[in-house]
C-alpha cells in the first residue's frame, strides 16, 4: 500500500516500490558504499545486488504522513562506516523529500558487511 494525495488537480498514488527504487539508486551513489545488501541474510554473508535490483536492499513504511526507510548496506574497507551511514541517511532522506513531495521521518541503515574495494 502506497501514500495517495489529493490535491485540487486529481488523485496521486506513490507505491512503496517507487520510494523504494528512489532510495536505492540515492544510496548507490554516495561515496564508500559498494552496493545494497539483501534484506534477508540466511548463509551469514551479504550477497551484492546488481543496479537493477536496487529495491531489494530497501524496506519502505508508510505511517500516516511519515516514511520510514530501512537500507540494507555493503561498505568498502578502510572507510569510516558511520560518516558513510550518515552520508546516505541525509543525502536518501532529502532526494526522496525532494521528488515524492513526502516527509520522511527516518533513514535507518543497517550494515550487512565490509567488502574490499578492488
Amino acid at each position: 500500500m502506497g501514500k495517495e494525495i489529493i490535491n485540487s488537480l486529481g488523485r496521486i498514488d506513490i507505491s512503496e516500490e517507487v520510494i523504494s527504487a528512489i532510495a536505492g539508486a540515492t544510496a548507490v551513489e554516495c561515496y564508500g558504499l559498494v552496493g545494497m545488501a539483501s534484506r534477508k541474510i540466511t548463509d551469514g554473508f551479504a550477497d551484492l545486488l546488481g543496479r537493477e535490483n536496487l529495491a531489494r536492499g530497501v524496506v519502505v513504511s508508510i505511517n500516516g504522513n511519515e516514511v520510514v526507510i530501512d537500507l540494507y548496506i555493503v561498505v568498502g574497507y578502510g572507510v569510516r562506516i558511520s560518516e558513510v551511514a550518515a552520508s546516505v541517511m541525509e543525502r536518501v532522506r532529502y532526494t526522496t523529500e525532494k521528488l515524492t513531495g513526502l516527509n520522511v521521518s527516518e533513514v535507518n541503515v543497517n550494515v550487512q558487511g565490509v567488502r574490499v574495494i578492488e
